[in-house]
């Protein structure tokens, strides 16, 4: 067996800015923004329409991913608030994650610039495609619950917490995969896939696949692929995936929104039948050994090997559950100690259920966390990284 842990393929320097209702509902007023026009799916050309599309959001308390025109507008809207200069990206996110508690990676990235040699972690090496710097960034948006936004017709209070991310980024649109990744496979222990769900241009997506099938060639037998989802700019575009992948990838992961998206239909996450039924559904669609879904109140796979990840699901919630409480610079301490809280009584309630309904379910629910300042961005990348600890290489014990 390997003894690396290969997280990729794309990683992204993100501007987080700091929520202030009161700028979002300046802008809003300034605008002309009216209730009735709000949409998260119309095209986002300049400011007014990424306010929009964040007031949409912020309406019906969702999460989600969406392409911008131009980084420039990013920028413009940045420039607003306080923000923070952070890395991202599911494979950079994971791997910080792993960082925390002293275990190392190796990054594929498609894009470099000082901020990422500033700030990644000395823990984590990297093969890259990049032919040369560049930056664009990727505008996160973290809103509070109950937050209130007023404007010329009335008002929108958000229902809960969560995140949206903006961006137009050339290098994650094309995606090219780096010569060394095949060396840098042959000993892997796991392999984290994400970030095709950005491409927009189905054949150069085709001939991305084609290198990434060409570099998997090196991979051991015996190593994960985890893959995960991210929420698909074209969706039909997901069944490429399938036909190259599907055949190599061990765990597939989603969040509720892209579960949604693939069942096409809303799911209540609180009702066990209804998850059971969708879990299901997807899992036809996507018939993987093991599907997993992550939710802010459970965590479930299902698949003919679901139950032998079950200590790896239950990792990978504690991983999420301590960046949502502590943010970035949680400690080894930290992560053990979450295990020590509370769970979520309803949650419970769902992984019980669907595990009665689905042989071979393997459930965790979420903890319970009350904080003021909860961390949403990531969440998702984190429990990546908390999954894979599991399958971290144990260190040689020291003479």
């Amino acid at each position: 067996m390997g003894t690396t842990l290969v997280l990729g393929l794309g990683g992204t320097v993100d501007y987080e800015v700091r929520w202030d209702a009161e700028v979002i509902g300046a802008l809003a007023v300034q605008y002309g923004i009216r209730r009735a026009e709000l949409t998260t799916m119309a095209p986002i050309v300049d400011e007014r329409s990424l306010v929009v599309t964040i007031l949409a959001f912020v309406l019906d308390g969702a999460g989600g991913e969406r392409f911008v025109e131009s980084s420039e507008v990013v920028k413009q809207f940045a420039d607003r608030f306080t923000t923070e200069i952070t890395l991202g990206g599911t494979g950079v996110r994971a791997g910080i994650a792993l960082d925390r508690l002293g275990i190392p990676s190796v990054q594929h990235l498609v894009s470099i610039d000082d901020h990422v040699r500033r700030l990644m972690p000395a823990s984590i090496s990297w093969v890259s495609s990049a032919t040369g710097d560049t930056l664009d960034p990727h505008l996160i948006v973290q809103y509070p619950p109950g937050t209130v936004i007023r404007f010329d017709d009335g008002e929108i209070v958000s229902p809960s917490s969560n995140r949206l991310i903006f961006a137009n980024d050339p290098p994650n649109r094309s995606m090219a995969i780096a010569p060394e990744l095949g060396d840098a496979l042959t000993e892997a222990r796991a392999f984290l896939v994400s970030g095709f769900n950005t491409m927009q241009d189905e054949a150069l997506l085709e001939r991305r696949l084609t290198d990434l099938d060409a570099a998997l060639e090196h991979l051991p037998a015996d190593a994960l692929v985890y893959y995960e989802d991210a929420g698909f700019y074209v969706r039909r575009f997901a069944e490429r995936i399938w036909a190259h992948l599907l055949r190599r990838i061990d765990v597939y992961g989603m969040n509720e929104d892209e579960l949604q998206e693939y069942v096409d239909r809303p799911v209540d996450l609180l009702d066990p039948a209804d998850v059971a039924a969708a879990l299901l559904a997807a899992h036809r669609l996507i018939p993987v050994p093991a599907l997993l879904v992550h939710t802010q109140h459970w965590a479930i796979a299902v698949g003919p090997a679901a139950a032998g990840h079950r200590d790896a699901v239950a990792s990978a919630v504690q991983m999420a559950a301590t960046r949502f409480r502590l943010g970035d610079g949680f400690t080894a301490s930290d992560f053990e100690a979450t295990a020590l809280l509370s769970r979520s009584a309803r949650g419970e309630d769902v992984v019980e259920g669907v595990e009665r309904m689905i042989t071979g379910a393997a459930g965790v629910p979420a903890f319970r966390i009350d904080t003021a300042t909860p961390t949403t961005i990531g969440l998702g990348d984190s429990f990546v990284g908390g999954f894979l600890v599991v399958h971290a290489p144990v260190p040689e014990p020291q003479p």
